[in-house]
C-alpha cells in the first residue's frame, strides 16, 4: 500500500499545512484591519508597537529579531511610525551603526487605546482561551522547529 505522502492525496491544496497557515494568517489580518485602522496602524506596525510596549527601548536589530523581520523591511516601517509621532529613532553615540527605537509620549498613550484589540480578536476567533493558548503554543513550537 503506498504511503499517503506518496500519493496525489498529498498534493491536494486543503491537505497542505502551509496553505492552512497562510489562509488562516490572511483571515486573521483581515479581522485585525478595522481595529488597527482605528489606531492608525498597519498590522506590521502593530506588531512593532506590541514589542515596544513590552520593552520601551530596543535597537533596530533587536526589534527585527523579535519580529523576525530584516532591517530592509523594518526600517521603512519604523520611519512611518516615527513620522506618525509614535516612536523616536536615535543613533547610538558609541556606535553610529546601531539605531535605538523608543516610544514617544504619543506611542505610550496609544497603548491604552490598543487594549481592546486582543479581546476583540479573541471574540472574533470564537475560540476559548484554552484553545487560543494551545494553538499559540503549538504554532510557536512549529516556528521554532522550522527555524532550527
Amino acid at each position: 500500500m503506498p504511503h499517503p505522502a506518496d500519493s496525489d492525496h498529498a498534493l491536494l491544496l486543503d491537505n497542505q499545512l502551509c496553505f492552512a497557515l497562510y489562509s488562516a494568517s490572511l483571515a486573521m489580518t483581515k479581522l485585525y484591519k478595522p481595529l488597527l485602522d482605528e489606531l492608525g496602524l498597519t498590522y506590521p506596525q502593530y506588531l512593532a508597537m506590541l514589542a515596544l510596549w513590552e520593552c520601551d527601548e530596543l535597537t533596530v536589530s533587536e526589534l527585527g529579531e523579535r519580529l523576525s523581520l530584516d532591517s530592509g523591511t523594518l526600517t521603512p516601517l519604523l520611519k512611518r511610525l516615527e513620522a506618525a509621532g509614535l516612536v523616536a529613532r536615535t543613533r547610538d553615540a558609541q556606535d553610529e551603526r546601531r539605531v535605538h527605537i523608543s516610544l514617544t509620549a504619543a506611542g505610550r498613550r496609544l497603548k491604552a487605546r490598543a487594549r481592546k484589540v486582543p479581546g476583540s480578536m479573541v471574540e472574533a476567533t470564537q475560540c476559548t482561551m484554552p484553545e487560543i493558548i494551545r494553538l499559540t503554543r503549538e504554532l510557536r513550537g512549529l516556528r521554532e522547529r522550522l527555524a532550527a
